[in-house]
C-alpha cells in the first residue's frame, strides 16, 4: 500500500474561489496520481456527500470527502487557501481544505 498523502498532492497556494473549484483542483492532483480513475464521477459523489451536510469545522478547516468507486486507494489531499473557501462552518471560511477519498465499501 501506498502513502495516503504525498507531496504532489499538495498545494499550497490554493487559487480556488469555491468549494466545487476547491475540490476539482484537489482531485485532478488524484487523477494524476492514478488514484481516482473518473474525475467528474468522483466529483458528483463528493458533491452529492457535500449536500447532506456541510463539511466546515470551525478552526478554518474544509474537508471535503467521500466514498466512491472512483477511488483506487484511501487518498488525501491538501489545499492551502489564502483566501478561504465557504464550506459552511459557523465561523467563516476554511483556508484549509483535506480533500479525503476513500475506495467504496472502505
Amino acid at each position: 500500500m501506498s502513502e495516503m498523502i504525498t507531496a504532489d498532492l499538495v498545494d499550497l497556494d490554493l487559487s480556488a474561489e469555491t468549494k466545487e473549484a476547491a475540490a476539482r483542483a484537489l482531485a485532478e492532483r488524484m487523477v494524476a496520481k492514478g488514484r481516482v480513475i473518473d474525475l467528474d464521477g468522483f466529483l458528483a459523489d463528493v458533491a452529492a456527500r457535500e449536500a447532506q451536510m456541510p463539511t466546515g469545522l470551525d478552526g478554518g478547516i474544509g474537508i471535503p470527502h467521500c466514498r466512491s468507486e472512483h477511488v483506487t486507494e484511501p487518498t488525501l489531499a491538501f489545499g492551502r487557501s489564502a483566501a478561504g473557501i465557504d464550506f459552511g462552518a459557523a465561523d467563516g471560511p476554511a483556508d484549509l481544505i483535506f480533500l479525503i477519498a476513500a475506495p467504496a465499501g472502505a
